[in-house]
């Protein structure tokens, strides 16, 4: 954050340039996508990885987070906080979700050891089209 002043919303809260976001993203590895299930709203932790301009999550065949998955406008959530709650972050994301053939994210990324990547798992690509996020200043 040098050279430039903080930008600050009416609750005195850092609001972060989408620069920042993706960085902060960047270091993230579990998050919340909401999404719609039987016209009610639902959210779901997952494993995620920021790169390319997407977030990359997997989804299980047959579930209603795959089916919102299936060309559908979600929100997904990334956050970390200290344990006082003094300071910490959280970035927002909109966009629409899309099944990604050919995914090939747990072969390069064997590091993230998604067991969520079973044979009847999907890839998810969540394009970053809409980004906001906030800091707790200390």
């Amino acid at each position: 954050m040098t050279g430039r002043t903080a930008m600050l919303d009416q609750s005195g809260l850092e609001i972060l340039s989408r620069d920042e976001c993706l960085t902060l993203l960047a270091t993230g590895r579990v998050g919340r996508i909401v999404f719609t299930a039987g016209g009610l709203p639902a959210v779901e932790p997952v494993k995620f990885v920021c790169e390319r301009g997407a977030l990359w999550f997997p989804a299980q065949t047959g579930t209603d987070l795959l089916g919102a998955a299936e060309d559908g406008v979600v929100a997904f959530e990334a956050d970390e906080f200290d344990a006082g709650l003094s300071g910490g972050w959280w970035v927002t994301v909109l966009g629409r979700a899309v099944v990604a053939e050919g995914c090939d994210l747990p072969r390069r990324r064997p590091d993230l050891s998604w067991p969520e990547f079973a044979e009847d798992a999907q890839c998810v690509r969540l394009p970053i089209e809409v980004v906001s996020g906030r800091r707790v200043k200390r």
